[in-house]
């Protein structure tokens, strides 16, 4: 009988693969399986010359002549004893099952515990953890259970020093780059390849002591071999997420397995993850692949609060890329990702904050408002801003000075977004600081309530709502009622939206109820000021018609008092009033009724009026 210790690397292989399985429907698969693939996704092949003629130059295409991969024995090893001996179980052998299916979702069929490769290419052979076996027998409706038997099965570890040396084995297969985007290119190495780095997470994740120091520089090249690469352009029409390579996920997931390890020393680590990987991970957020992104954030998370000594270089290389994202390029598809990294490292800075910190603010993080992407990481921008304000409230004027600064004028979803931003800081900002601010906000947020897009004169006047922004103006109601009273009174009688005039009323009345003797003296002045601006526009008018019975063509006759007798380009007129008295305007000037009049036509009617008063 082959006891437990007795069980060699060579014993333990992955079965080989079957000719003829569930999967293929009896049929033989081809060399190179294309006829597997066809029968489950018969459009495969449809755009893949176009693709490979525009990968063929590129640093991760590969040809189809490289030699395939070889299969290695597994870390994890499961031992099938011979029927001969299947009654025995002396040898600590438990009960499981060896079961033949037809795999039709291999995601889910890995994440219930089935060890090996895909059926497609190793058979319908598949080891089933013992935990994932129903007792009733009867296997998630994704699995077709063609055979069902019971034996006696051994799970063994391979030998430490196997362990290790299949490890380091693996990781070096994985090295290896295949072109995915030829969905019938070499998929038994592509198979190995995603088995391995399932196996290695699993090997990460579960065995205790497994990272040691002779794997850390194959994990980090490996890591740097697959995910470091030219992005394409971001303005690249034909992109699909779908199409990236599939293993990168696993990549990602390894890498943050690996850095993540109760077993991982950053002592060890900080030989292999300098400031060139760190650059190039910050490189790769550029990406059109929020997946992606989300991973690099995670994995540069991790690294900060991992290594001390690259804290400082982070926070200046991704300083550098916000600059250049304002003034230079505007696109950059990682910003997001990055202000979320960011906004975690601001939350755990120690107080005083440094200068550096605070130059951070005004220099690259408020300029990060004036893009006109903005939208697409304005949530996380805000998150950090009120961050740095909730560390020190006297930085609060300098922060409103720069949104007021990059206040949109024209882009009326930018500027609801601004109006949220706000918000958020009164929510937390302090009495004293709230009173530096408030003839400047306020005399802002009047033009956002005159506004006639509705949405922003809405989201203005929905801080009235606020009950602490509403104690704030309660308590500087004298400074804060004089700024926003005309025009609140105005829209109550002009604006369109019903809607806005509703919230207006609101306001008003409630601006009554903090202090009815200042609304009573406000509403007094406010109907004097339209008084005189009534008695203005009045003049005004009455002015442009005593100037349109003005006669300033000159006479057809030769009238000696003309000064210029050539009709050039500008000659001049003098005409007679009826006092008596001359006015001198240019013969070729045209009467603009408009109310910015130029300034020589000032004078002119100005002259009018001073000659019609002489007369009287």
């Amino acid at each position: 009988m082959t006891d437990k210790g007795g069980i060699g690397a060579q014993q333990y292989q992955i079965p080989p693969p079957k000719t003829q399985g569930a999967a293929t429907g009896g049929q033989q698969l081809s060399a190179t399986a294309t006829q597997f693939v066809d029968k489950i996704d018969p459009f495969s092949k449809r755009g893949t010359s176009k693709r490979r003629r525009r990968l063929v130059n590129s640093s991760r295409y590969h040809p189809d002549s490289e030699p395939e991969l070889t299969q290695l024995p597994l870390i994890k090893a499961v031992f099938i004893p011979k029927a001969s001996i299947l009654s025995a179980s002396s040898n600590g052998g438990f009960r499981a099952s060896v079961i033949e299916a037809e795999l039709t979702d291999s995601n889910r069929m890995r994440s219930y515990g089935f060890y090996g490769l895909d059926l497609a290419f190793w058979g319908s052979l598949f080891i089933v953890n013992p935990k994932f076996i129903p007792e009733t027998g009867n296997f998630n409706s994704h699995f077709s259970i063609l055979k069902h038997a019971h034996y006696q099965i051994t799970v063994v570890d391979a030998p430490t020093v196997e362990q290790s040396s299949l490890v380091i084995q693996k990781l070096q297969q994985c090295q290896k780059i295949f072109d995915f985007y030829d969905p019938v290119a070499q998929l038994k190495s592509k198979e190995i390849k995603r088995a391995a780095l399932n196996e290695l997470i699993d090997h990460i994740t579960t065995v205790k002591g497994a990272i040691t120091e002779s794997i850390y520089p194959e994990v980090i090249k490996m890591v740097s071999k697959n995910i470091f690469r030219v992005l394409p352009p971001s303005d690249n029409s034909e992109f699909d997420p779908e199409e990236d390579e599939p293993t990168l996920e696993l990549v990602y997931e390894l890498f943050l397995r690996f850095l993540e390890s109760p077993d991982f020393q950053a002592a060890v680590g900080k030989k292999y993850i300098d400031q060139r990987f760190v650059l190039n991970l910050l490189d790769l957020f550029d990406s059109e692949d929020p997946r992606e992104r989300d991973f690099l954030k995670t994995v540069l998370h991790r690294i900060y609060g991992k290594f001390l000594g690259l804290r400082a270089f982070i926070r200046k290389q991704i300083n550098n890329m916000f600059l250049s994202f304002v003034f230079e390029t505007d696109s950059f598809n990682g910003v997001g990702e990055l202000l979320e990294i960011l906004g975690s490292i601001i939350n755990g800075f120690a107080l005083p904050l440094k200068q550096e910190h605070k130059v951070f603010l005004v220099k690259v993080l408020l300029p990060l408002h004036k893009p006109r992407c903005l939208s697409l990481y304005h949530a996380q921008l805000a998150y950090c801003v009120v961050q740095f304000i909730e560390k020190d409230s006297t930085l609060t004027p300098q922060v409103f000075d720069a949104l007021l600064k990059f206040w949109p004028r024209t882009c009326s979803a930018k500027e609801v977004m601004f109006l949220g931003e706000v918000e958020e800081i009164l929510d937390i900002i302090e009495p004293e600081q709230f009173k530096k601010i408030i003839e400047p906000l306020f005399k802002q947020l009047a033009k956002c309530v005159s506004s006639p897009h509705f949405q922003v004169a809405e989201r203005a006047l929905y801080f009235w709502n606020n009950e602490y922004i509403l104690s704030l103006i309660e308590e500087n109601s004298s400074q804060v009622m004089p700024i926003m009273f005309p025009a609140l009174y105005r829209i109550s009688k002009e604006h369109w939206n019903q809607t806005i005039v509703a919230l207006v009323y609101n306001v008003l009345k409630t601006f009554m109820e903090m202090n009815g003797k200042l609304f009573d003296e406000l509403t007094a002045n406010y109907k004097l000021e339209r008084q005189k601006e009534k008695k203005k526009e009045k003049e005004r008018e009455d002015l442009w018609k005593r100037l349109a019975a003005v006669e300033l063509n000159p006479p057809k006759d030769r009238d000696p008092r003309i000064l210029s007798k050539t009709p050039l380009t500008n000659f001049t007129v003098r005409r007679e009033l009826p006092s008596g008295h001359g006015l001198i305007v240019p013969s070729n000037s045209v009467v603009d009724k408009s109310p910015n009049f130029s300034k020589s036509m000032m004078h002119v009617v100005l002259a009018v009026v001073h000659d019609e008063k002489m007369m009287r």
